[in-house]
């Protein structure tokens, strides 16, 4: 059977875009069964105190207060759905802190918690809401954090990075986004609130 795929483009900073996100994949689908909220941005490494306003608020808006935002329309529409399941993307670093990512650990931190209370806001209803931990996952985005730490050798912070992971390796997007598929799953039916860390082993360190 043919799967049938439909985009929108929105920005999920904006209400309305994200109320109309929601709406088309109703107008497409019939029905909202899961949703997965993945949108974020780590920043540049920054020291707290040399933060911009602007560039913390910027980074508030689109890791929490977007996820926030996405939740309240698809709760809205997904609360009476039989199995219906959310994931939002926190990090390993909602779970842990570390030095230079400020805006982004308390994001996710935040990310976190707000997968935490959604669930037990929710979980009578049937509504399942979970958050996926990545870890190191090689993606264009974290080859471009490594070039913001070192311009002349970015591989070389990747080296690094690789060093420290239990498994030897970093992760795969398609490793990350089958922990998702997972938690959406009946085999999933008993997990809620969770946040569960795809990680290779790392914060087992």
């Amino acid at each position: 059977m043919a799967v049938k795929h439909a985009s929108c483009g929105a920005d999920v900073t904006l209400d309305d875009d994200v109320a109309r996100m929601v709406g088309a994949a109703i107008e497409s689908y019939g029905t909202l069964d899961y949703a997965h909220n993945n949108a974020g941005h780590g920043g540049s490494p920054t020291l707290l105190a040399d933060y911009t306003r602007q560039e913390w608020d910027r980074l508030v808006a689109l890791n929490l207060t977007a996820m926030w935002a996405c939740l309240r329309e698809e709760i809205q529409v997904m609360r009476d759905v039989p199995g219906a399941a959310i994931v939002n993307t926190a990090s390993t670093f909602g779970l842990v802190a570390v030095e230079g990512m400020a805006a982004y650990v308390a994001t996710k931190h935040g990310v976190v918690g707000l997968t935490r209370a959604a669930a037990l806001d929710y979980a009578q209803s049937g509504l399942r809401i979970n958050a996926i931990c990545p870890g190191a996952t090689r993606t264009p985005q974290l080859e471009q954090f490594w070039m913001d730490v070192d311009p002349d050798d970015p591989e070389a912070v990747g080296r690094q990075y690789v060093a420290r992971e239990p498994i030897g390796r970093l992760g795969t997007p398609e490793e990350i986004a089958a922990g998702a598929v997972w938690l959406c799953s009946p085999a999933a039916s008993f997990v809620t609130g969770h946040a569960l860390a795809l990680d290779g082993g790392w914060l087992a360190q």
